[in-house]
């Protein structure tokens, strides 16, 4: 009896460390909206000029040394700041994208449904990973190979600039940080991600890609110039 009692306490234990990060990792993604928001806001009305080659790999180099910073620092107070920081540095990349939707006569309309999409998907998608039996881990291998491949693909079609492979590679990554949203909630439900700081970067990259890749394919499908 001692023992079943010890294990239903660890149990209840483990489900709450669970809980905790799991509502720690939706605050904190809802709060890093805020400075990616702030970040798209001043490239856009200062029209940064953000595009080109050169500035993709800037990018890149910026991206993943916050990245590494950020898993650094991830059990403590600088890991939320990195993070934060890192989120308006990503609103600031948005620029050259943000830019061209608003130059249609419907941008603003695109971007609200850009956005209500994305935050659709993510909502459908976590809810699913957080009720279903279903084991998501043995998507990791297949996920990661895939994100390495969009990576190339996207950098070499800054140089190409082929629109079919741009609309390939954004139809694509929709599809495969769709598949993250349901893998990375899944390792919070399963104890897998325990670091709320990490499980927000991962959850947030996520958001972020999908929502690009959606405006991307809501331009090029239902840009208006009129």
């Amino acid at each position: 009896m001692i023992n079943m009692q010890k294990t239903y306490d660890l149990t209840q234990s483990r489900r709450s460390v669970q809980h905790n990060v799991l509502r720690n990792t939706y605050w904190l993604l809802a709060l890093s909206m805020i400075p990616t928001v702030f970040g798209a806001a001043l490239g856009v009305s200062l029209h940064l000029p953000l595009g080109g080659g050169l500035m993709a790999l800037v990018f890149l180099a910026g991206a993943f040394g916050f990245i590494w910073a950020i898993e650094k620092n991830k059990n403590s107070g600088v890991g939320v700041a990195l993070l934060l920081g890192f989120t308006f540095f990503m609103g600031l990349m948005l620029t050259p994208l943000l830019s061209r939707i608003l130059g249609y006569s419907n941008g603003g309309f695109l971007i609200m449904t850009a956005f209500g999409g994305t935050a659709s998907v993510f909502l459908v998608l976590a809810s699913i990973a957080t009720v279903s039996k279903r084991d998501f881990s043995g998507m990791a291998t297949w996920l990661f190979a895939g994100v390495v491949v969009l990576i190339l693909a996207s950098v070499a079609n800054i140089f190409l600039g082929i629109p079919a492979l741009g609309i390939v590679i954004s139809v694509v990554a929709i599809a495969i940080f769709s598949a993250y949203i349901l893998y990375d909630v899944q390792q919070i439900i399963n104890g897998g991600e325990t670091n709320y700081v990490s499980a927000t970067l991962r959850l947030y990259l996520d958001v972020y890609n999908i929502f690009t890749s959606l405006l991307s394919l809501l331009g090029i499908a239902g840009g208006s110039r009129d």
